[in-house]
């Protein structure tokens, strides 16, 4: 089933990158008591992802804070590691939290997933974004397959008026 606004958040976890290296983190801690927009690619370093989705994000991200944005996350079917590669090619900075679904169980958990074996890409995350108030879905933002606008950082922004 897929979320939908007003649905509370599936528990899961992501991976993300620290100082000491690769760390588990629990949604919940992710989520709960703060407004976080999420934003889904289908997969780093892919040519609208790194070029128009999340360059949107880290150039609009004092914008979307300015507005009531406890942080800004990025996650993608990726491992880690090249999660981490990609947050610095890009310069994410402290700007957007960049985190790896590696096996796509948390994309699967909210119903969002994207077979994209035909181009050799196997089992990603739709494109998406989406505005969370304390674990619950207030806006959600699914891309029609091969198009980019409705999860982009402007829409986000106009939400947020």
């Amino acid at each position: 089933m897929t979320i939908k606004i007003g649905d509370s958040m599936p528990e899961g976890q992501l991976m993300a990158m620290a100082q000491s290296g690769p760390e588990r983190l629990a949604t919940r801690e992710l989520f709960e008591g703060r407004r976080v927009a999420l934003v889904s690619v289908p997969g780093a370093f892919t040519p609208t992802c790194s070029v128009k989705h999340l360059p949107g994000y880290i150039d609009r991200a004092d914008a979307l804070k300015a507005r009531g944005i406890d942080e800004i996350v990025c996650m993608a079917v990726n491992d880690i590691y090249v999660m981490a590669a990609w947050a610095t090619s890009l310069n994410c900075g402290d700007k957007v939290t960049l985190l790896a679904d590696g096996n796509g169980d948390y994309v699967r958990a909210l119903g969002l997933e994207l077979d994209d074996r035909q181009f050799g890409m196997g089992m990603r995350g739709q494109r998406f974004s989406m505005l969370i108030e304390n674990g619950v879905v207030k806006q959600l933002n699914v891309e029609p397959p091969g198009e980019f606008g409705v999860s982009s950082a402007e829409t986000m922004l106009q939400q947020l008026c």
